[in-house]
């Protein structure tokens, strides 16, 4: 069998070249902090606080669970999941009833679900939600 050429010193200096900056193309994308998605909505109904702590026309955002409530100006509350669509991170600024996604500044409305400004193209998660006892409960069999 014939040896194997080694790999030049050239070859070498340039692989490890590569390997760095692919590595921040791939931190570009991750959510901030510890470089991962964040974990996924409530795969179970879950207490979110009181019914009177959203106002009619706003919006509360659940850092904790990744959802945000609103009400509509009848007093219909929706829920969605504050998982980016564009890129699966956290969204955890809410102003207003505009939510901002810190990975690349795609924002959603919190009344609606959809994309207000890209580069998030798909509109957040509707999750059920109800109010039980005066409590918000949303996710799966809410």
């Amino acid at each position: 069998m014939p040896a194997r050429p080694s790999a030049s010193r050239r070859t070498v200096l340039r692989g490890a070249a590569v390997v760095p900056a692919a590595g921040l193309g791939l931190a570009a994308c991750a959510a901030p902090g510890n470089g991962t998605s964040t974990a996924a909505t409530p795969t179970a109904p879950v207490d979110l606080g009181a019914e009177g702590d959203v106002a009619k026309g706003g919006a509360e955002l659940y850092r904790d669970h990744n959802v945000v409530v609103s009400r509509d100006g009848s007093g219909t509350l929706k829920a969605y999941s504050t998982v980016c669509t564009h890129a699966g991170c956290a969204i955890d600024k809410l102003q207003g009833t505009t939510l901002i996604c810190p990975c690349h500044g795609s924002r959603f409305d919190a009344l609606t679900g959809k994309v207000v400004q890209d580069p998030a193209t798909v509109p957040l998660t509707e999750l059920p939600v109800k109010t039980v006892k005066g409590r918000i409960v949303a996710g799966p069999g809410a």
